[in-house]
């Protein structure tokens, strides 16, 4: 089975892919100062361009594990995620409280997806 890591860096890769299945790192929002729905809106547009470079679009998804900082932010993050999920292929989801990596950071989301090219 093939692997493809999607941008390597020295610490982790962007994304990796192997065969059918699509692994996102955890994508995390630009502006640290921003609330939490500018910082949701971030993730998202980020998440949408990781899957187009792969040719993967938010249908294919399979799974998001969606980290607060501050789970009083719950109903910010899914007023955003509602406006932008696909209604017609929702993916399973998580959400939890947890210490995320850096300050101001209020959002972060892992997703798992299916690959396009191998999948349909």
């Amino acid at each position: 089975m093939t692997l493809t890591r999607l941008n390597p860096g020295p610490r982790m890769s962007e994304a990796v892919i192997l065969g059918d299945i699509i692994y996102l790192a955890g994508q995390v929002p630009n502006d640290l100062s921003a609330d939490i729905s500018v910082q949701t809106r971030q993730v998202l547009d980020n998440i949408d361009a990781v899957l187009a470079k792969v040719g993967a679009t938010k249908a294919d998804i399979a799974s998001v594990q969606v980290w607060l900082a501050d789970m009083g932010d719950f109903a910010g993050m899914n007023a955003v995620w509602d406006e932008w999920v696909d209604r017609k292929d929702p993916p399973a989801r998580a959400t939890g409280g947890v210490a995320l990596a850096r300050p101001g950071m209020r959002v972060e989301m892992i997703v798992i997806a299916r690959n396009p090219e191998i999948a349909r």
